[in-house]
């Protein structure tokens, strides 16, 4: 598991004083990026370099979350398969998970416009930090 430290900006709060759920994206991004630094080290964003497409993402939003405390992004890998990954993520706050997510990201040529199978050494990488949502809590 990756853990980053989010300090919500003032900007990120709505109308109702919460964390404005369009937020989260940009925040699981920042974690998603220590997954994509095993494909492109230095994240270079060059077509003949860059190998990952995001296919899907979801967001269950479980508790408000407010300005004013950090909010710890925790980002997971759920899922390994041939030529996809999917990380799972959370955001917590005040010791408590706020929202969980999935993103499927995809192994690509961006030449080619194909998908391809994810080489072995680095599913192994993966496979360190893959967990089951489902049961990742409970006890």
């Amino acid at each position: 598991m990756f853990k980053d430290i989010v300090t919500p900006r003032f900007g990120d709060v709505d109308g109702l004083g919460h964390i404005n759920n369009t937020v989260l994206a940009a925040w699981f991004e920042i974690g998603r990026n220590h997954y994509f630094r095993l494909f492109t080290p230095d994240l270079d964003l060059s077509h003949d370099k860059w190998v990952l497409i995001m296919a899907h993402t979801d967001y269950d939003f479980l508790k408000e979350m407010f300005f004013g405390e950090n909010v710890e992004i925790r980002s997971y890998i759920g899922r390994i398969g041939t030529k996809s990954f999917t990380v799972y993520q959370e955001a917590w706050q005040r010791g408590q998970l706020c929202v969980k997510g999935n993103a499927v990201v995809v192994h690509y040529d961006f030449i080619n416009k194909v998908s391809t199978p994810i080489p072995n050494d680095i599913k192994e990488e993966l496979k360190k930090y893959l967990v089951d949502p489902e049961t990742l809590h409970s006890k």
